[in-house]
């Protein structure tokens, strides 16, 4: 669990030392919307947006930080936690069911 106010720092951050091919997934508190990140190279990120939006965005690393920042207000508008998962090594279009049952 992270704060939303710092979450786009330690995403950042995270993103920063992860390996080509591994991935984070950032949800809000009751996992109903998610940004699925994943590194694809070495300057190179793909983004799968599911909740209010299901779009798939690519970007570099200069405008990771824009591009994150507009998806956290989009996907996230009232959240104050948020959950992030380091998935490792996988295929985003697996299914991603992280919920408790």
């Amino acid at each position: 669990m992270i704060d939303k106010a710092t979450a786009l720092e330690d995403t950042l951050r995270r993103l920063d030392k992860l390996p080509v091919g591994h991935c984070l997934d950032l949800r809000s508190y009751k996992r109903d919307r998610s940004l699925l990140l994943r590194r694809v190279g070495p300057d190179a990120f793909e983004i799968l947006e599911d909740g209010f939006v299901r779009e798939r965005h690519e970007s570099d690393a200069k405008g990771l930080r824009r591009l994150l920042k507009t998806l956290l207000k989009r996907e996230f508008p009232r959240s104050t936690k948020l959950r992030l998962y380091q998935l490792g090594d996988g295929d985003p279009e697996q299914s991603r069911s992280l919920k408790k049952i």
